[in-house]
């Protein structure tokens, strides 16, 4: 169904500016939703919940005359203190403001109530996974549109021009309707027979037949709606790419509850993420310690396992699986660690070599997150403070590898940090998955 609106704009008011007004008024909800979200627990992450908005932002500019400045002229009826000549001091006063008074009036915030769906469209709007390219065609379940020929009715935005100027020409001919060159030419007859012989047979004979060619040019006229065609489109199933994202944790000793707190915080809002907006990726979840397993879900966060440290154990079992399952020609492999930043003092050089000769190179994109205490944010020069695992990390990072580092150390973080690794870029091409 298309809907045409063409009624007017309301006075000082239009389209542009509307569309103005409601970006902004959106851009202001998400700000609220994502402050809203930096305060929640895991639990509540797919909640929805009250929002507000600054009572501002939810007027539409308008133009009017200020009460400040310029020159103003007053009549004072009954003056008994002034003069012509006096200066009158203005009076106190102005634009005014949405917040309270000396009189304590003002306005509140604007506030509402989102659903779960809501708050999540609106917190994951603009996030997706980078650079995910269609190497395979996996199990078809979005619905796209395609061409399906000609219809007799349509939208006018699919109206076919050629096609209609087609059917038209054929219409005229078939029916054969006068050519407007025939027309002027017999006129131009007629015109020249009144100047040089006065009224004949031949001349009457001549309007007669103008009449009658003029009579069926309104007849069959030069566009009829019959011969009016519209594109026509039809739903398709369109095929959608097929992805999997490793999710690699560190649950060694070195990991205090805090740390796994945000790491797990980290991961629970990557798998609503993928969850919510792909239909096709998969979840591979993989523990490491000394040693590393692939895991379930409930294991993935719950599990109090615990041990020391080698990296490299969770980049071999993920390197595992993608060669008995997901192999990179007919996937899209994507990866998240996060981890405190240490690791065995033997192992640096194994888990660089792993990432950039065997995990990067199948990889689309692959993100690290490190993780500290929350008492590491005051201390003087944590900020420049690098462990060993994000040197290695940086050095490959340096050499041009598609891998990026961020680091957080209170739950706050997390959220600005997330939207950081997954914002959608816009200048990468990609191919959108519904």
């Amino acid at each position: 169904m298309y809907i045409i609106d063409r009624r007017l704009n309301p006075g000082g008011k239009s389209l542009a500016n509307r569309q103005r007004f409601l970006r902004r008024a959106k851009a202001q909800i998400q700000r609220a939703v994502r402050q809203t979200a930096g305060d929640r627990d895991i639990t509540d992450l797919e909640r929805g919940g009250e929002v507000s908005i600054p009572a501002d932002g939810v007027r539409e500019p308008s133009f009017r005359r200020s009460g400040e400045g310029g020159v103003h002229d007053h009549i004072l009826p009954g003056n008994k203190r002034f003069v012509e000549g006096d200066t009158v001091d203005r009076p106190p006063g102005g634009g005014g403001s949405a917040a309270g008074g000396d009189n304590g009036e003002g306005e509140d915030d604007f506030r509402f109530v989102l659903t779960r769906d809501e708050f999540l469209d609106l917190f994951l709007d603009d996030l997706e996974l980078p650079d995910l390219a269609k190497r395979r065609v996996a199990t078809v379940e979005t619905q796209g549109l395609r061409r399906a020929g000609y219809t007799v009715t349509g939208s006018p935005v699919n109206l076919a021009l050629l096609r209609s100027m087609r059917n038209a020409l054929s219409r005229r001919i078939a029916m054969r309707r006068p050519k407007s060159e025939d027309l002027l030419r017999l006129q131009e007859e007629i015109d020249r027979l009144e100047e040089q012989e006065g009224p004949s047979e031949r001349l009457a004979a001549l309007r007669l037949e103008l009449e009658q060619l003029q009579l069926r040019t309104k007849r069959f006229p030069y566009i009829d709606p019959i011969d009016l065609r519209y594109r026509r489109f039809e739903p398709v199933a369109k095929p959608v790419a097929q992805a999997v994202m490793f999710c690699l944790m560190d649950v060694s000793g070195s990991m205090t509850e805090h740390m796994k707190d945000l790491a797990k915080r980290f991961y629970m809002l990557l798998y609503i993420f993928l969850t919510r907006r792909y239909k096709h990726v998969e979840i591979v979840f993989i523990r490491h310690t000394h040693e590393a397993k692939e895991v379930d879900e409930e294991t993935f966060f719950n599990s109090p396992e615990t041990g020391g440290t080698v990296v490299s154990s969770a980049l071999r079992e993920m390197q595992r699986i993608v060669e008995e399952r997901y192999s990179p020609d007919a996937w899209n492999i994507y990866a998240a660690q996060a981890s405190d930043g240490d690791n065995s003092p033997n192992d640096g050089t194994t888990s660089a070599t792993l990432l950039r000769d065997v995990i990067l190179p199948v990889c689309q994109y692959y993100a690290y997150l490190e993780v500290g205490s929350d008492s590491d944010r005051m201390q003087t020069g944590f900020i420049n403070h690098k462990t060993s695992l994000w040197q290695t990390y940086e050095t490959l990072q340096e050499e041009g590898a598609n891998l990026a580092m961020r680091k957080v150390n209170h739950r706050r973080e997390i959220y600005p940090v997330f939207r950081e690794l997954f914002r959608r870029r816009e200048a990468e091409a990609g191919v959108r998955v519904p």
